[in-house]
């Protein structure tokens, strides 16, 4: 596989605007576990290979089990989740898969049960945030492969 075109390269201001959003969703003061679970379940669902291997990638730099990684495409079933983490995952898949249903009160009644009105607005823009980054991924053809997560302190 080729990549088609380096978008960073060809539009900077592009990926500083990436970045930008990017940077609002870590100050968010969200989990970092959690947000990583939120970009690998968003990829999953869109089929990003590139951001498949990094966020899989970091979360194991950060401490993340293989047995959560693996088993994330069936969460629902799988018993290492937390119920907050459901909660949000299930988030992930509704905005992620947006047209096909939104998000139902059920779910924001759900997810409001973890998580204050803040926290709440700060998941979307993390599920909002991986989901462009997929979606620039994908259209330009990125390669996963060569990546590696910053050395953890």
């Amino acid at each position: 596989m080729e990549m088609r075109l380096n978008y960073m390269k060809v539009q900077p201001e592009s990926l500083q605007t990436l970045l930008k959003l990017e940077g609002y969703v870590k100050k968010s003061g969200l989990e970092e576990k959690l947000l990583e679970l939120i970009k690998l379940r968003a990829s999953q669902l869109n089929g990003c290979a590139y951001c498949l291997d990094m966020h899989t990638k970091d979360a194991r730099a950060m401490g993340e089990t293989e047995q959560r990684l693996y088993l994330l495409n069936a969460w629902r079933e799988a018993p290492f989740y937390t119920e907050a983490e459901r909660a949000a995952l299930a988030l992930t898949e509704a905005v992620t898969k947006i047209s096909e249903g939104g998000v139902s009160q059920a779910l924001y009644e759900q997810v409001r049960e973890y998580y204050d009105e803040a926290e709440y607005v700060d998941l979307i823009m993390a599920i909002n945030a991986i989901n462009c980054w997929n979606r620039m991924a994908i259209s330009t053809a990125m390669v996963p492969g060569d990546y590696q997560p910053a050395v953890r302190k």
